[in-house]
This record gives structure tokens, sequence and C-alpha cells, in this order.
């Protein structure tokens, strides 16, 4: 569910964006503005929020961006394999959800954590 639509000089760095039906992150924005009747212009730099996939798109200053709804949450680890098992803190529900590479080497079983919720998919982030 996207709560605002934001236009393309309103991103600035650290700004969630969907670009290609994929959450980003901006990471950097470049805007030009061209001549005297000339539109302004964007060139935008994000990462995928759940891949991390780099992403630059040059755009139209009016480009309208939808913002996508994160609710970010903690939980308590419980097993640790392809996938990582834990259990929401305040609702008590056990789930199974994908987790970064890097990340998995420092959480341990009994480690809180925060993941993200994403339009619906979920993401360990960060070890709290």
């Amino acid at each position: 569910m996207v709560l605002k639509i934001i236009s393309a000089t309103e991103a600035k760095v650290g700004t969630n964006i969907i670009v290609d039906g994929m959450p980003c992150t901006v990471k950097s924005i470049d805007v030009s503005k061209t001549g005297k009747h000339g539109a302004s212009k964007c060139r935008i730099e994000a990462i995928g929020i759940m891949n991390g996939q780099k992403k630059v798109i040059a755009v139209p200053g009016h480009e309208r961006f939808e913002v996508p709804l994160i609710e970010k949450k903690k939980g308590q680890v419980l097993s640790i394999g392809d996938n990582v098992g834990l259990m929401d803190l305040e609702s008590f529900e056990t789930l199974d959800i994908p987790c970064d590479p890097e990340l998995k080497s420092e959480i341990a079983e009994g480690s809180n954590v925060e993941y993200w919720n994403v339009e619906g998919e979920k993401i360990v982030k960060r070890k709290i």
C-alpha cells in the first residue's frame, strides 16, 4: 500500500521510492536545470532494499514516484539456516525470513534483530 507520491525533485538521499516495481533507497540524486524554456532533469542512483541491486535512472523533474510503506519491527532469532527463523517480539508469531549474507555471520540464536516489512515482503536488516 502506497501512502505518498513525490516528484523526482523532492527525492533526497535516503528517501525510499519504488523504481520499476521494486522498493529502493536513493543513494544519490543530481538535479540539472536546462535553459530558459527547458525542464529540470534528475539522475537518480538507487539501491534495491530487498536484493541490493543498483539502479540508475534519468527522468524529468516532474516525474512522480511512489513511496513504499516500510514497517520496522523487532524479533528474536530462533534458528539460522537458508532463511532466518525468528519470533516477533510484539505479536510472538514465528516467521521464516531471508537475511543478508553479511548479516548472517553476525547474528546468533537468541539475539535480537530488526526486520522490515516492505510492501508485504519481509527481510532481516540489522542486529540490535
